[in-house]
């Protein structure tokens, strides 16, 4: 199968300077497309260079910043239209470690949907403070009650979809923006039927760079699954 890693950038140079080099070693061999948004830093610039010397990396700039959530589906359109088989969500900042990618892509060959998850046995985080890890396992409890199917980990952003499953969804009715964009599309994975499974991973706090996660982006999350459920 024809598979893309998709990781979405702003401001990211150092992270993504360390991580291309780490994915194109690894043994599952993908392609890799970098959706930035206008960085200021220079990412796209760097990651342009390095593809003029490694093929299977691609570069998707947008004009400004736009969000997580749009900068997947722009992913995702760029993917489909390319014909991959496999398409990967991924963070630049190293919380979602390159040796679990390698697991991911492994298992998609038997599953319709993968994710990286936190909340199953062999699963955790490192380096977070108590409100995060409150706030974190809250809101995926949160949304289990809500939406009513037991997935664990319904945050996460390590998500790998068959091509099937995302063209099932029809993407153009995705309403989500920020972190409840993951929410959304793994609830409607699930409302059409498909089995989501759950791969342990550690994720590990932002190593450089600063996080783009806010109080904001929590509530909107929150009051979003009530939203979510009535689409």
């Amino acid at each position: 199968m024809k598979k893309l890693v998709i990781i979405p950038t702003y401001n990211e140079i150092e992270n993504i300077q360390a991580l291309l080099p780490i994915l194109m070693k690894l043994e599952q061999k993908f392609d890799v497309l970098v959706v930035d948004d206008s960085s200021p830093d220079g990412t796209a610039k760097f990651v342009q260079e390095f593809s003029k010397t490694e093929p299977r990396v691609h570069v998707l700039v947008r004009a400004a910043k736009q969000g997580l959530g749009k900068a997947y589906l722009a992913g995702f359109d760029w993917g489909l239209k390319n014909n991959y088989d496999v398409l990967t969500e991924m963070d630049a900042d190293f919380s979602h470690a390159p040796k679990h990618l390698n697991e991911i892509l492994s298992l998609i060959d038997s599953h319709n949907v993968v994710i990286g998850s936190r909340y199953v046995p062999g699963g955790g985080t490192v380096n977070w403070g108590l409100i995060r890890k409150i706030i974190s396992r809250g809101g995926s409890l949160y949304s289990r009650l809500i939406l009513g199917y037991p997935l664990r980990d319904w945050t996460g952003g390590f998500n790998c979809w068959r091509r099937e499953v995302l063209e099932k969804i029809n993407l153009s009715t995705i309403q989500s923006n920020g972190y409840s964009f993951q929410i959304e599309l793994k609830y409607k994975a699930l409302k059409n039927g498909y089995e989501i499974f759950e791969s342990p991973i550690t994720f590990e706090d932002r190593r450089v760079g600063q996080s783009k996660m806010s109080l904001k982006i929590v509530l909107e999350a929150f009051y979003k699954v009530w939203l979510i459920k009535g689409y």
